[in-house]
């Protein structure tokens, strides 16, 4: 994957990874009932799958375009249109809120460990979006292993990062996205429109 490419690929992750989304919910929610310490095995877990995902589109797409390439301009163009449709839904989505009860809870790390796992691994949402997603950064004339490495590596690391610093900062969230819940979900919503028509667009 060239530089620019991989810096394309980060900045568009740290900014889906802000969005709203499953895991970031959970982290936002266990940070405040378990402690960010005790929320890590959630995030590692939603890591894991989010890794797992990726690594079943990224195979997947590439076996497929290994009969065409002319199927990767395809899936461009479709994931393009996707990215614009489900940022339309985020704007027009109700504002986030998040309840827990005060203090924190006892829970076996594994437990949650599992919960971060199986919110990332069986969300229908993200098979589709990153199916979506990741064909605009896939460069057929180089090798879809190392590109899978770069891709998960990056995609972890700015989500688990995320995740983190939302776990740890959790009970001052959840006022802050009372208040601007709504401009949050337009903030995010024009991202994911702006990243569905732009990046097919890329020679």
């Amino acid at each position: 994957m060239q530089f620019e490419t991989w810096l394309i690929f980060l900045i568009s992750s740290i900014g889906l990874s802000l969005s709203p989304g499953p895991n970031g919910l959970l982290a936002l929610t266990h940070g405040a009932m378990h402690g960010r310490n005790k929320t890590l095995f959630t995030i590692f877990g939603g890591a894991l799958g989010f890794v797992a995902i990726i690594g079943l589109c990224m195979f997947g797409i590439g076996a497929l375009i290994k009969s065409s390439v002319l199927w990767l301009t395809v899936l461009k163009w479709v994931g393009g249109l996707y990215l614009v449709w489900l940022g339309i839904q985020v704007w027009r989505s109700p504002p986030i809120t998040v309840t827990v009860s005060s203090g924190f809870t006892k829970a076996k790390g594994w437990s949650l460990f599992q919960k971060g796992l199986l919110s990332a691994a069986t969300n229908p949402k993200g098979l589709l979006f990153f199916s979506a997603f990741l064909p605009q950064f896939i460069d057929p004339n180089r090798s879809l292993i190392q590109q899978f490495v770069v891709v998960a590596a990056t995609f972890a690391a700015t989500e688990t990062l995320t995740e983190y610093v939302l776990a740890s900062a959790a009970n001052r969230v959840r006022p802050w996205l009372g208040r601007v819940g709504r401009r949050f979900n337009h903030a995010c919503g024009g991202l994911f429109v702006a990243i569905g028509a732009a990046l097919p667009l890329r020679t």
